[in-house]
């Protein structure tokens, strides 16, 4: 559901096991209102600097590479997802989005939809950037639980005009999926307001600490639980 890498798709026998087998924890215990998450890759190393230099130093040209990557995540939606979905990005507070200048998420999206209109011709996707609302500034996400980052944006996000979203599937975009409660919040609110499916396509993936990754050569997890990239160690969603 959420897109966590679990490691396990071949564990112990090194044949794939069961979609159902393969679901997170928190997936088990509070399924999202969303139907699928998938990411491009793990919030670290050069990916983690690139969204950092486009986020937090205004280096938008790389948005473009960025985009590509992207639509390579959306793509692994084909032939699952309908081939008709309005893009929401993952809106800013106006005074956040005044101050930096742009959303990272719409030009993400922007430049994702630009590769995915030769790649994917059959999809049809509109872009629409005033669907989804921000209606407070929220306090950092960095640093809090799961329970205080879903608490941190219960209700600050709403879809003003509920017949722009009714009966349609929708593809939210965002940077980065680290504890899944903007994205979680994000869908909640499109339901609401009566759009019929919630799908969720992010460039990085924060991992939680504590996943396994299974290496079927040695049939044992490589290096114990492989920590990368924590709930903590991210300033994302």
């Amino acid at each position: 559901m959420c897109g966590e890498d679990l490691g396990i798709a071949t564990f112990s026998t090194g044949n794939p096991r069961q979609a159902e087998d393969c679901v997170c924890q928190v997936c088990r215990l509070a399924p999202p209102p969303f139907r699928r998450a998938v990411a491009h890759g793990i919030y670290q190393g050069t990916l983690r600097d690139l969204i950092h230099s486009l986020k937090y130093e205004r280096v938008t040209p790389i948005a473009n590479g960025l985009g590509y990557r992207l639509a390579s995540a959306i793509a692994r939606l084909a032939g699952e997802a309908p081939s008709e979905m309005l893009v929401v990005p993952v809106p800013q507070h106006h005074s956040k989005q005044r101050s930096r200048g742009y959303n990272q998420a719409e030009l993400l999206a922007r430049a994702a939809l630009k590769i995915l209109r030769h790649t994917h011709p059959e999809w049809k996707l509109q872009l629409s950037s005033e669907t989804l609302v921000r209606s407070r500034e929220t306090a950092s996400q960095f640093g809090l639980t799961i329970r205080q980052r879903r608490d941190n944006l219960r209700g600050v996000f709403s879809v003003p005009d509920g017949e722009s979203v009714a009966g349609l599937d929708i593809l939210l975009i965002d940077d980065i999926y680290t504890s899944g409660a903007t994205a979680r919040a994000c869908s909640k609110a499109l339901i609401k307001a009566g759009a019929a499916s919630v799908w969720v396509a992010t460039l990085a993936r924060a991992q939680r600490e504590g996943v396994a990754f299974w290496d079927p050569n040695f049939g044992k997890t490589a290096g114990a639980f492989n920590r990368v990239g924590n709930q903590s160690s991210s300033p994302g969603s």
